[in-house]
């Protein structure tokens, strides 16, 4: 007769991702043993791997969770009747808002994807380039310019996230409103680079 799984099955396992999360941008993913992700988690060693095989598995499932949930939220924004500017400030806030509570996963994301098996490498980098180029087509329609200018529009897309993706490195601790201020700085900046092209 087959095993049955735990009701609090789901419940393990994302205590497992978020333990790892913080191990793997804490201490860095090649560092990290299995012993330590199960010190982290209060869990037994054996227990971690009754619902991971292997330590690159845990990170494919931090990684994937947390990309997949940030496309979702991101590019799922409902935009209808936003002007391009104001569709602009609304990602750029949400962004910032998307990655409140979730630093050591955006930690892990910076240094972990490349980490991964080529084909879990496609899956990841599919999600953040769909975030990339929701993005690049916001400010293709701040500055139409741009749209026949590829790699002038690659560069403004990457200097927006450049801007955001290293917030938590000074401030980890920022609640909703610093975020909100910091991605309304951010997206005045861009628009005003953007009206100077």
């Amino acid at each position: 007769m087959a095993r049955s799984i735990a009701r609090d099955h789901d419940e393990k396992r994302a205590a497992i991702l978020r333990g790892a999360a913080r191990v793997f941008a804490r201490d860095g993913f090649d560092r990290a043993s299995m012993t330590q992700l199960a010190r982290e988690c209060g869990i037994s060693k054996a227990n971690v791997y009754h619902y991971y095989t292997s330590k690159d598995a845990i990170l494919y499932d931090v990684l994937d969770g947390y990309l997949a949930d940030l496309t979702d939220r991101v590019t799922g924004l409902d935009l209808g009747g936003a002007t391009p500017e104001d569709a602009l400030r609304r990602v750029v806030v949400e962004i910032m808002l998307a990655y409140e509570g979730a630093d050591d996963e955006h930690r892990v994301q910076m240094s972990g994807v490349d980490l991964l098996p080529p084909d879990q490498q496609r899956v990841l980098k599919g999600y953040q380039r769909q975030i990339v180029d929701f993005v690049a087509e916001i400010l293709a329609h701040v500055a139409p310019g741009l749209k026949s200018n590829g790699p002038k529009l690659r560069q403004a897309t990457m200097a927006l996230f450049g801007m955001l993706n290293w917030y938590y490195m000074w401030s980890a601790d920022a609640g909703r409103a610093e975020r909100v201020a910091y991605a309304e700085l951010v997206a005045e900046m861009t628009l005003g680079g953007l009206r100077a092209l």
